[in-house]
């Protein structure tokens, strides 16, 4: 008996159905993906088993262990979440508590549903994080959240999912947009479009031989390269040499010990350029990033140069009339954009800030014009983020930063919260403006086909060292150092097929 089966499930709000008789099974200990664009139904379906949508009408059968989930009682329900069915959110950030260690929100956890002690829970926690790979774990079970890189505050939220995955042949149920992921991880996988699933299969079936042609163009849909060749000579527009970056951490309640996350870093990123930035969860991407633009809250050392001017050693006060030309769109569309204002307020405030005195119509004009640059009309200034889908608000940010004409964008991973075709979509702007403009782009991802599309030079960090750097057609297709080597492996990079060039 499937310890999972959803029997004709239908979620709708209101009149609009976004869940359509979606049907499929889970087996003990098997790893079921959904995957689909946004706006599929994927999420809507998990939270309809969970029974976690209040204001929805739900129909259909949703049976866990033999019991029907929707005949059940509010306490049973309780019992349920989180003991025996637990889910773990897309944005880690939003889900563990800041106030709180890791390993503290893991320990408790644990003594929640295993009855241990806070000894030891603590000790359990630290095992747990140790199996997900964070390296040092006991040193990281004692930080707080905001003091984890994205990847590894998901490996904290997974660290009861590995080890119980494996141990008690937990099933899981996984929805995504990434597809490599999927392809590596999953036992079979589900596809929906439009609140139906339309295709279901074995990971390596589907994966090899897709039936319907919404899958085969889901699979297809993959950046391709999209830069133009960097004229030769560009002057430099930000330089740094010997640059380290470290933290103070605690190791225990009464010592503390430096953590160095940049060791002595040398770079040079020309006017127009793209330098991408590429290594796992942990290895100092975007400490580097930040500290370039002066913005890291880690003990910087070392010489920086923007524009001409040695940033390095300036006060905030002198740093300020440079700012503008430095800015930064982030990784998740949903948490950089503040809820309570409307998208004209969030475009026209750094406008604000560095020019005061612009006339309330220039400010208008100005916020409109970038507005139509990132592909939105101005006339949904008056709107606020949460009526947006995750590609529009990723190009509000964008707006945001385009409208002080920027001479570089810190780009930290700004296209991994978007499903496949919404990334794609985001990339070919970002290239366009970049040749509209000259910008100069650092970019910080972990996506190597993402890096491919539009680096033109690549470093790669682990550990807070660059173990290599070059032109990104050589370190990708002929990588001499063994970490690159297990990068490329372990996102399956095919090497021997080099993508078109998609511009004229």
């Amino acid at each position: 008996m499937s310890l999972l089966r959803v029997e004709s499930l239908s979620v709708s709000f209101g009149t609009s159905r976004v869940v359509d008789n979606v049907s499929f099974r889970i087996e003990e200990g098997e790893k079921f993906a959904l995957v689909g664009e946004s706006g599929s139904g994927k999420t809507v379906s998990a939270l309809a088993l969970m029974r976690l949508l209040p204001d929805a009408q739900i129909r259909g059968n949703q049976i866990f262990d033999g019991q029907k989930i929707q005949l059940m009682s509010e306490n049973a329900l309780r019992r349920l979440r989180g003991k025996d069915i637990a889910m773990i959110f897309q944005e880690p950030m939003t889900a563990l508590n800041p106030l709180f260690t890791i390993g503290n929100q893991i320990a408790e956890v644990v003594m929640l549903h295993d009855g241990l002690n806070a000894r030891d829970a603590a000790n359990r926690a630290v095992e747990l994080l140790e199996k997900t790979g964070i390296p040092e774990p006991a040193r990281r079970a004692l930080s707080y959240p905001h003091q984890l890189s994205g990847g590894q505050r998901q490996r904290a939220m997974i660290a009861l999912l590995n080890t119980l995955q494996r141990e008690e042949g937990m099933a899981v149920l996984m929805i995504t947009h990434d597809l490599n992921l999927v392809k590596s991880f999953a036992d079979r996988v589900g596809v929906m479009q439009n609140g139906r699933l339309i295709e279901t299969a074995d990971t390596s079936r589907l994966f090899g031989q897709p039936r319907e042609e919404y899958t085969q163009r889901l699979l297809a849909s993959h950046a391709k390269r999209m830069v133009t060749d960097v004229v030769p000579g560009a002057e430099p527009l930000i330089e740094a040499k010997g640059l380290r970056c470290s933290f103070m951490i605690r190791r225990s309640w009464f010592r503390q010990k430096e953590f160095v996350a940049v060791e002595s870093m040398d770079l040079v990123l020309p006017r127009g350029e793209t330098l991408g930035i590429v290594g796992e969860s942990g290895s100092g991407k975007s400490t580097l990033g930040m500290a370039l633009l002066r913005l890291s809250v880690a003990k910087t050392k070392g010489h920086i140069e923007f524009n001409g001017h040695v940033i390095s050693d300036m006060r905030s006060s002198q740093l300020q009339p440079l700012r503008a030309q430095m800015q930064v769109v982030f990784q998740d569309p949903y948490a950089s954009l503040s809820p309570r204002r409307t998208v004209e307020q969030i475009v026209a405030e750094g406008l604000e800030l560095h020019k005061p005195g612009l006339p309330r119509h220039s400010l208008r004009d100005a916020v409109a014009a970038s507005l139509q640059e990132v592909g939105l009309s101005p006339s949904l200034m008056s709107r606020y983020p949460h009526e947006f889908s995750g590609g529009q608000r990723q190009r509000i940010a964008i707006a945001r930063a385009l409208v002080l004409k920027p001479a570089l964008l810190l780009l930290d991973e700004p296209t991994s919260s978007l499903d496949v075709s919404v990334q794609y979509q985001v990339l070919e702007l970002l290239a366009d403006l970049q040749r509209k403009h000259g910008i100069a782009y650092l970019f910080i991802s972990h996506d190597l086909a993402v890096i491919r599309a539009m680096a033109h030079r690549v470093i790669v960090m682990k550990d807070g060292l660059v173990v290599e750097s070059g032109l990104t057609s050589e370190v990708l297709t002929t990588p001499k150092h063994a970490y690159t080597q297990r990068l490329l492996a372990a996102a399956d990079f095919r090497l021997s097929e080099p993508e078109p060039i998609a511009i004229d």
